[in-house]
């Protein structure tokens, strides 16, 4: 990603009211990002319960999503998460849900998918396990790329305006 001033990431937001971006809290270590390691940004806000939010470039362009976390845990033992595609004890992985960006029609639609409850799924990705004697170096970059497609692919239907098929 390219480095983003804080200006820059609150604009971001296209599924974000007036409240959401006046609340929204930057990460803490935010002057501290290293942009060039990322494939997007995601954190969970520090001053508000169960609000999270992603961060991606796309076309050149950063766009942001406003994430909220279903509340309790999971009954699963474990569970995988959709994004990064790792599999988690049952209460490290919720399902986030974010109101689709405004329409025309006012709309107040709505996405979901199960993600890491802490985000950490692009360091997830990155924690390779040592190689096994048939395995290459290939198959971690496989699982970045796969993480970054699904990230902009959430992002993505957010983004998209909602037009209801008739």
């Amino acid at each position: 990603m390219r480095p983003l001033t804080e200006e820059e990431l609150r604009a971001s937001f296209v599924n974000a009211e007036d409240d959401d971006l006046r609340l929204l809290s930057v990460p803490l270590d935010f002057p501290l990002t290293e942009w060039d390691h990322l494939d997007f940004l995601a954190w969970e806000d520090p001053r508000a319960r169960g609000r999270a939010y992603v961060v991606a470039e796309r076309d050149g362009t950063p766009t942001g999503v406003v994430m909220r976390a279903a509340e309790g845990n999971s009954r699963a033992r474990n569970a995988m998460c959709n994004v990064c595609h790792t599999m988690q004890p049952g209460n490290q992985v919720a399902l986030f849900t974010a109101r689709k960006a405004r329409t025309s029609d006012d709309s107040t639609e709505s996405v979901g998918t199960y993600i890491c409850r802490d985000l950490s799924c692009h360091e997830n990705v990155r924690l390779a396990h040592p190689l096994a004697p048939s395995e290459v170096r290939g198959s971690v970059d496989l699982k970045i790329d796969g993480t970054k497609r699904r990230v902009y692919a959430f992002v993505d239907r957010v983004a998209a305006s909602g037009e209801m098929p008739q």
